[in-house]
C-alpha cells in the first residue's frame, strides 16, 4: 500500500495537479537545502518526493486556497 494514500491527500489539496506541483516544489527544496520538517528517521519514504507527500498529509505544508 502506498503511503500516504491519494484519497487522504485529495481531502487536503483540491486537485491532483496542484498536489503534484506542491510536492515537486517541496522535493526540490529538500534536495537543494537539505532541510526537513520532521526528523529523517520519522519519514516512511526514502525519497524526497515521498517525504514531501508525507509532509502534506501531516499538515506541515500550508496550502493556500484561491478565493473565487
Amino acid at each position: 500500500m502506498i503511503y500516504p494514500s491519494i484519497d487522504k491527500l485529495l481531502n487536503i489539496v483540491d486537485s491532483k495537479y496542484e498536489l503534484v506541483h506542491i510536492a515537486a516544489r517541496r522535493s526540490k527544496q529538500m534536495s537543494k537545502d537539505g532541510l526537513f520538517q520532521l526528523p529523517e528517521n520519522e519519514y516512511k519514504s526514502k525519497k524526497n518526493i515521498g517525504r514531501a507527500l508525507e509532509e502534506v498529509a501531516a499538515g506541515l505544508i500550508e496550502i493556500k486556497k484561491k478565493e473565487q
